[in-house]
Order: structure tokens, then sequence, then C-alpha cells
């Protein structure tokens, strides 16, 4: 007698609640882990020293929309930045030769520059005005721009010591430059005398000056307290 065929068992159904899932390409498991895994955030390859350079290099630009006017007229005046009698010096020899207004921002005691002026050089008293509001290289300009705007100045003969002019020409065509005066160099040789200028008093003036230009005021406490630092860090100084 044969076996008794016995009956085919059903495979038993999936659970409910769970769908059978059909095997996946490589490919695709592969691109499936991918999507799942969380990236990393992709770092910024600029770094925010040069997104600071930037934005203040857009910022000299426009405040120096000065450079971009048409060619300024022949020199109105001569601007003096005190702190060296030769300065002063110089501006007189050259206010004689050309009949220029002189005006001296920070210069010696006025008993020695109206001798020097009026009658060492025989200059008139209305040439020369003496402005004693400034400090130090920012305050030179700050203090003298508005007026000069208002008096329609828009060309003058910059004349300070040539170890000095570097500084004095990027403050000046910052805070000058963004009321539309153009500025000429006259650098006045230093010699033996001549004092290399550390990068950061460069840098630092430089900002001061693109603060007083944003603000309308000279943030230098701030610039000490926060600029200062900051340069030493960035191995500006």
């Amino acid at each position: 007698m044969g076996r008794a065929a016995q009956p085919r068992r059903r495979p038993s159904p999936p659970p409910r609640g769970r769908r059978r899932s059909s095997p996946l390409p490589l490919a695709d498991v592969v691109s499936a882990r991918g999507h799942g895994r969380r990236r990393p955030p992709r770092r910024r390859r600029l770094s925010w020293r040069l997104l600071l350079a930037g934005s203040l290099g857009l910022t000299l630009v426009w405040m120096s929309r000065g450079w971009l006017l048409p060619l300024p007229p022949p020199p109105q005046m001569i601007l003096v930045l005190g702190g060296d009698v030769d300065r002063e010096k110089a501006a007189a020899r050259l206010a004689r030769r050309q009949g220029l207004p002189v005006v001296v921002s920070g210069g010696t005691n006025p008993e020695y520059a109206h001798w020097l002026f009026e009658q060492r050089e025989g200059l008139p008293s209305d040439q020369v005005h003496l402005d004693y509001r400034a400090s130090d290289t920012v305050s030179n300009f700050t203090s003298l721009v508005d007026d000069l705007r208002r008096a329609r100045i828009r060309h003058a003969l910059l004349v300070t010591s040539s170890d000095h002019m570097q500084r004095a020409l990027l403050v000046g065509q910052i805070v000058a430059g963004s009321r539309g005066i153009h500025l000429t160099p006259v650098p006045v040789p230093c010699g033996h005398l001549c004092i290399k200028e550390p990068r950061r008093r460069l840098w630092e003036d430089g900002l001061r000056a693109v603060l007083w230009v944003i603000s309308g005021r000279d943030l230098r406490d701030w610039a000490e307290g926060h600029l200062v630092p900051w340069l030493g860090r960035a191995g500006l100084r």
C-alpha cells in the first residue's frame, strides 16, 4: 500500500501590519543609507577674515566715491598736518609760491606759526588758518572735512612728513574722499630722522576712519578696546 499523500503546507501569511520587503539592488541600498545618514554641514570656504576684508573693501569704494568723480579742479588750498616744524616751513614756502590759503591742523603754538607764515614768509594773516581741534592723524581730517566741504573745497594739497604720508593719505582718502575732496600728497623729506611706522598703526587709523564715516563719530576708545586686540589676533599688528 502506498503512503498516503500528505497535504501541502501553505506558506504562512506574513503578520498583519508588516509588508514583506523585496531585496533592493546594492546601489539602491547604498543610496538609501546615504540619504538616511545626516551629512555634516559644509564649512564655508571663505573665512571670516576674507569676508570682513571684502566688506571693508566695498565700504571703502563707496565711501571714497570722491575718487570716482571727474578730474578735480586745480589745488584750492594747502592742508598741513601738525607734528613737525619742517612741515609748516615747507607749506609756508609752497603757499608763497602758489598763493594758496593754508590750514594748519594741530601744528606748533600760535606765536611761532604767525611768525613763520607772516613775518618770515610774508603771507597775509587771512591766508593762514590755525586749527587746534585735532589730537592725532584721524582727527586731523575729521575735525576739518565738513568745514572744507562747506567751503566747496574739492582739491587740497596734503603736506606731511614722508614717513607719515602713507597713513595720512589713507585716512584722508577715506574721510575726505567721502566728502568728494581729492588730496594730492606733498611729502616733506625727513632724511635720517625718518621713522618707519608699524603696520598696525596704518590698520588702526584706517579702520577708525571707516567707522567715523559710517557712524559720524570718532570711536577711538571703542577701537582701542576692540579693534586693537582683533588686529593682534589677525596678525596685522
